[in-house]
């Protein structure tokens, strides 16, 4: 198989396995009505995916530095159908989906990451920044697909018919996984230390640097794709909305969708103009727009609409570039150690993010005040970590 049908490939099958991740918030607001949950419940649910997979992250994609990324990946993609099919049959409250929403965030640290060094290991130099960026792009269409598809089986089938859609879908990445993985580059001896020493990488500052970085933007992320279904409901059902403006679920995967071309884009002119400087961009317009979008639902729904458009693309920015900073940033022999110590703190921040909203909304109300404070710490939250970016960036 050429570098570039392999790269095509395993991008494929990432988005077969990321297409079913975002079907519960797609569908929280049904989910909170029917199983009677707190907003903090419901953040818990979500940020469940992103505590398990930083329990899980460094373990597994350590793990590729010592045996073929291909076997961690064949057991990733078959956790995340397993979550998705045991949500569509066995879910029934809170504890039973906590659980199931760990066993989807285990799966997706044995697809992403290992997905990713699978490419990073075949390629070098631009070839493998642009690979990056595309294959950041497929995990990015497709997790705003997954707005749209669990909206659309929901409405037809119920909610059980997303979960299912998603399982089988994982199934195929596996398949695709299991052909395409098969041969490449022999796994390199193993690095002294053991298996979850990441005092290498946590020596190595133009590393830490992005990964402080990729932590801060997961934690928006996390934040906006949680939520940003319930917050428009939430608007639309305050103030009407006009009948050319898109429903919710439509809405967000517009806003995923149109964000891809920006995160291919940025990381284009962050190797033209500096990764920093592009960095620096995306925080200022990420933080203003964190700032305006919860107080837009004093105002109407299109404005709530436009703002979350505006806010998720300026989100997207610098996601591609500050992964491509930290692969092309990771020492010789320990770029599995490096990736997992950057998907772990990344998606810490992925499951602070959601929670923190949650207990918000219940302690401030589910009005703007509360929409206001919730989405307004973000802006705090990515110019702090812009700050810690920079003082680790500087020359030590």
């Amino acid at each position: 198989m050429t570098a570039p049908g392999f790269a095509t490939a395993i991008v494929a099958a990432q988005v077969l396995a990321q297409i079913g991740s975002f079907t519960l918030p797609a569908l929280l607001p049904g989910y909170i009505a029917r199983w009677s949950l707190s907003a903090t419940e419901a953040g818990w649910l979500i940020g469940a995916f992103f505590a398990a997979y930083v329990a899980a992250v460094p373990v597994l994609v350590s793990l590729t530095d010592r045996v073929p990324a291909r076997r961690v990946y064949l057991v990733g993609t078959g956790l995340t159908a397993a979550s998705h099919l045991g949500f569509a049959l066995l879910a029934d409250g809170f504890w039973s989906a906590l659980v199931l929403r760990a066993m989807a965030g285990i799966g997706w640290a044995g697809c992403y990451m290992p997905g990713l060094k699978v490419i990073a290991d075949r390629l070098e130099g631009a070839a493998q920044s642009r690979a990056v960026s595309w294959h950041a792009a497929g995990v990015g269409i497709a997790g705003s697909a997954s707005f749209l598809v669990a909206g659309g089986l929901d409405a037809v089938a119920g909610p059980e018919a997303a979960f299912l859609f998603g399982g089988v879908a994982a199934l195929g990445a596996a398949a695709i996984g299991a052909l395409a993985m098969r041969g490449g580059p022999a796994v390199p001896a193993a690095p002294r230390g053991g298996l979850l020493d990441f005092r290498p990488v946590l020596r190595n500052r133009p590393a830490m640097a992005w990964i402080m970085g990729y932590a801060v933007h997961t934690w928006e992320l996390a934040a906006l794709r949680a939520w940003a279904v319930t917050f428009l409901a939430m608007v639309i059902a305050t103030h009407g909305a006009p009948e050319w403006l898109p429903g919710p679920t439509t809405l967000f995967t517009l806003a995923g969708l149109s964000a891809i071309a920006i995160s291919i884009y940025g990381n284009e002119v962050a190797q033209r103009f500096g990764r920093a400087r592009v960095v620096a961009w995306a925080v200022g317009a990420a933080a203003g727009m964190a700032l305006l979008t919860g107080w837009s639902a004093l105002v109407s729904a299109p404005l709530a609409a436009l703002s979350v458009l505006l806010w998720n693309a300026a989100i997207y920015l610098d996601s591609a570039a500050l992964t491509a900073g930290t692969v092309q940033a990771a020492e010789a022999g320990r770029r599995g150690a490096t990736m997992g110590l950057h998907s772990m703190c990344g998606y810490a921040g992925g499951f602070i993010g959601p929670l923190v909203v949650g207990v918000t909304l219940d302690l401030a109300g589910t009005g703007a005040l509360g929409w206001g404070l919730a989405f307004g710490h973000l802006a705090l939250v990515t110019l702090g970590g812009y700050a810690v970016l920079r003082r680790l960036a500087a020359p030590g």
